[in-house]
């Protein structure tokens, strides 16, 4: 039986990357589309590339650097905002917000789909990212969902649909299925700050640490700085 076309955005990071596993179990995923939105950490395009071979996928990068102007005032587009360390629930983490962006790529990557026939569209948003970023909750994807439908009809007849089937999920229930699934995830990016190595103390780096710990997975990042609490015997 011939599976559906789909195509998955895919920055690199463990969500995304698991994403693109999940999807691929169910969907012919033909296409992955990462963007350089001129973050710091942009590393993470190396990794994505990596997954997308290993899954056949078609690998594009979307250039939206030159947007960098326009998108002030966050802590991964420009250089003069430090990028805070701690837990994502804590204030200091809306530094990190991009104005828009899941709504840019998002849209994009529908575009290519209407054009290349797909019938789903990616995202990895996660119940985790709710509190700080507001682009990544389930109402917000849904309006999307139905808005850029009724910028299309008439010119979607594979239905394409976007789909973010991680979107209730916690970060260490994303670190379970990718265990369940193989992903090497020591082969994906999440820190924000994009130096040799995963910091350890950043919103991303706490995160990953957090839910690896919490899902029982063997974490096998190597961390400049790991955070003590979740140093194990599980790291071994």
């Amino acid at each position: 039986m011939t599976r559906l076309k789909a195509l998955v955005l895919l920055s690199g990071g463990m969500d995304s990357v698991t994403l693109a596993y999940f999807a691929s179990k169910q969907y012919d995923v033909r296409l992955a589309l990462s963007f350089n939105y001129g973050q710091r950490h942009k590393k993470e395009l190396d990794f994505a590339r990596e997954h997308a071979k290993r899954l056949g996928a078609e690998h594009r990068i979307i250039d939206l650097s030159h947007l960098c102007d326009l998108l002030k005032g966050s802590s991964l587009t420009q250089d003069d905002i430090i990028v805070p360390d701690g837990h994502y629930a804590e204030e200091t983490m809306k530094a990190t917000v991009v104005p828009n962006r899941n709504a840019m790529m998002l849209s994009i990557a529908y575009a290519a789909g209407i054009s290349g026939g797909y019938s789903a569209v990616f995202t990895a948003v996660h119940a985790g990212d709710h509190f700080i970023y507001p682009d990544c909750r389930p109402q917000f994807i849904s309006a999307l969902d139905t808005a850029l439908e009724i910028g299309n009809a008439g010119f979607n007849p594979q239905g394409l649909k976007i789909m973010a089937p991680f979107v209730s999920m916690t970060k260490a229930e994303i670190a379970s299925t990718a265990h369940s699934l193989g992903v090497p995830l020591e082969s994906t990016w999440s820190c924000y700050k994009g130096a040799a190595l995963h910091c350890g103390t950043c919103g991303t780096c706490h995160e990953r640490q957090e839910a690896l710990w919490l899902a029982g997975v063997p974490d096998k990042t190597v961390y400049e700085c790991p955070l003590p609490q979740f140093i194990s015997e599980r790291k071994a």
